[in-house]
């Protein structure tokens, strides 16, 4: 039953030159030999200081990590090779998007010749996880429950602070930024899989979108894979934490399976309420308070994943995930990237070089330094 969850991993880094440590546009430099190494899981995205990468279809949590690992040791080595490094987090502190250079390729010239400004802005390094769900119908039931759970994780991952040399004040500025974007966010929830597509249908009879692709929201049901994917997380720095967070997803996305199998069902909020989690997370990360929309009052965001980690327990150990599950309990104790850069940021005396630094640093805790 629950092999049918498989995972997959996309992450985005930040190129960044070592020595002045800002971004630099030369993904170029990295992709010739990286998709000889590499092929289909590693490629541009539309600014060239970003690199994607993305596992394979992993069985369980293990493999995905032992595939993830690998991905960012290699591009950790190949970047090295040619002087630059890279760095997982949500934002760079300093360096400007206007002087970002575009990726050369049709699909990026049409999105920016349609979104322009927005598009061009968009200097943003997110984190994204597929969990396997065949059946049609039941990808969108569970994605229409798990929508509550997005603005908790997105406060266990948040890792953009700044942006543009300014501390914002917020734990996911990232998030704000992709706010700009058409057909983000949370989305509605759906009767069936035939009402989101017909969703789907009308807006591309309508010219306002070729396929489900330019569909961005938090979570979605996959266009062209048989999967739901969750697009809420900032990237989390440390590897340990982004297989914590995928473990989470497919417990979740297990727990919720196990419900309907049971005949259970799960109360479904509408999104403007989850939208106001969203924003808290945002704004205050693992500092803050979400709503529990069941009892109707606030509570300590630490004290809702907690018991949304009581939630999901039955299916940890058929997962196999008890392990990478018990590490969420470290990053509620550590917090997260963006409390990290903020301490650094703040006992630095306001020293932006010195936290990419650190972001170098845990970007590769925990990675295999001789990949080859």
């Amino acid at each position: 039953m629950f092999e049918q969850f498989t995972l997959g991993i996309e992450e985005e880094f930040q190129i960044v030159d070592p020595e002045s440590r800002e971004l630099r546009s030369h993904v170029s430099e990295i992709l010739d030999e990286g998709k000889l190494l590499l092929g289909e899981k590693i490629k541009p995205e539309m600014i060239q200081s970003m690199i994607e990468v993305g596992t394979g279809v992993c069985a369980n949590v293990h493999e995905a990590r032992e595939d993830l690992t690998k991905l960012r040791c290699i591009i950790s080595t190949l970047a090295r090779k040619k002087g630059m490094a890279i760095v997982a987090a949500s934002t760079h502190p300093f360096s400007k998007w206007s002087e970002q250079e575009i990726y050369e390729g049709d699909r990026y010239k049409l999105l920016v010749d349609e979104l322009q400004m927005v598009a061009r802005s968009l200097l943003i390094f997110g984190l994204h996880v597929h969990v396997g769900i065949a059946d049609l119908d039941r990808r969108i039931h569970i994605m229409n429950a798990a929508r509550y759970f997005l603005p908790h994780i997105l406060a266990m991952t948040t890792s953009s602070p700044f942006w543009l040399g300014f501390n914002t004040g917020l734990k996911s500025y990232r998030s704000e930024v992709f706010k700009k974007f058409p057909r983000t966010d949370i989305p509605d929830h759906f009767e069936s899989y035939q009402q989101y597509q017909s969703y789907v249908d009308l807006l591309v009879k309508m010219h306002c979108i070729e396929d489900g692709t330019k569909i961005w929201w938090d979570v979605r049901p996959h266009a062209k894979f048989p999967t739901l994917e969750f697009r809420i997380c900032d990237i989390p720095t440390r590897v340990d934490d982004t297989i914590a967070v995928t473990a989470l997803f497919q417990a979740i996305v297990a727990k919720l399976n196990l419900l309907i199998e049971k005949n259970l069902g799960f109360r479904l909020y509408h999104r403007r309420l989850i939208q106001e989690n969203k924003w808290r997370a945002i704004r205050y990360g693992l500092d803050g308070m979400l709503l529990d929309l069941g009892k109707q009052k606030e509570v300590p965001v630490k004290d809702l994943i907690r018991e949304l980690l009581d939630f999901v327990d039955e299916v940890v150990d058929p997962l196999g995930s008890r392990k990478e599950i018990e590490h969420i309990h470290s990053i509620l104790e550590r917090g997260t990237s963006a409390d990290e850069q903020l301490r650094v940021f703040e006992e630095s005396g306001g020293d932006f070089n010195a936290v990419v630094d650190r972001l170098m640093i845990n970007t590769l805790e925990n990675v295999p330094e001789n990949c080859f």
